[in-house]
């Protein structure tokens, strides 16, 4: 729910912020998702769930994603329907910020170390869906966070979002370091891709659309 404040210019002159909003609203969840792909990092971020809320922020930063996202669920219930929702929602937004993907450099991939936790994220915005994910868990939870709860969110992320997504643990002994290396992860990598190459004209494929 913090924020990061810093004043730059969020695009490169004469090109447009790609922005998205999505929501969604269910018999469990209500949620409102705002992304700039083009941003500095800026979040405002509020799911009911404390470690989820740190791991969102840790992406909207590491990514220099500008993000919003405000979840109301059935926590009463448990944390799932959120998580797991709230990766449907920034996965739409995602692909709905990317339009037809013109110009961007399509894949990305990052080995991020946190203390014990090394992780390998490796992904590809070619508008089919894949994923694995390589990454053992040692404890149930961390904080009211199921650590399961990861690979739920990543898998509704990537497959509403239409990418191959890939995530490894190399290394790891804490959760809390495994996951957030994660999101981290994932973040560099996804900054990576969305990066707009001036030798791409149209998009990168010799189908000649994502």
């Amino acid at each position: 729910m913090s924020q990061i404040k810093k004043d730059q210019p969020q695009a490169a002159a004469g090109t447009k912020p790609r922005i998205a909003t999505v929501t969604r609203e269910t018999k469990e969840t209500s949620i409102t998702a705002t992304i700039n792909l083009d941003g500095l990092g800026k979040y405002d971020v509020d799911t009911g769930i404390g470690f989820f809320d740190h791991m969102l922020e840790g992406f909207s930063r590491h990514g220099f994603f500008d993000l919003k996202l405000k979840c109301k669920g059935d926590l009463e219930v448990d944390p799932h329907h959120s998580v797991e929702d709230c990766g449907i929602v920034l996965g739409q937004a995602i692909a709905k910020a990317l339009g037809d993907k013109s110009g961007i450099s399509r894949y990305g991939f990052f080995i991020l170390p946190m203390d014990d936790a090394l992780i390998l994220t490796s992904l590809d915005l070619c508008g089919r869906f894949y994923f694995d994910f390589d990454c053992r868990m040692d404890t149930p939870s961390v904080g009211a966070f199921e650590t399961q709860l990861a690979r739920e969110f990543f898998y509704a992320l990537a497959a509403n979002a239409q990418m191959n997504l890939h995530i490894e643990m190399l290394r790891g002994l804490n959760d809390h370091h495994k996951i957030e290396a994660m999101f981290k992860s994932f973040a560099k990598s996804l900054d990576m891709a969305i990066r707009p190459d001036p030798r791409i004209s149209g998009v990168l494929s010799t189908k000649e659309m994502l």
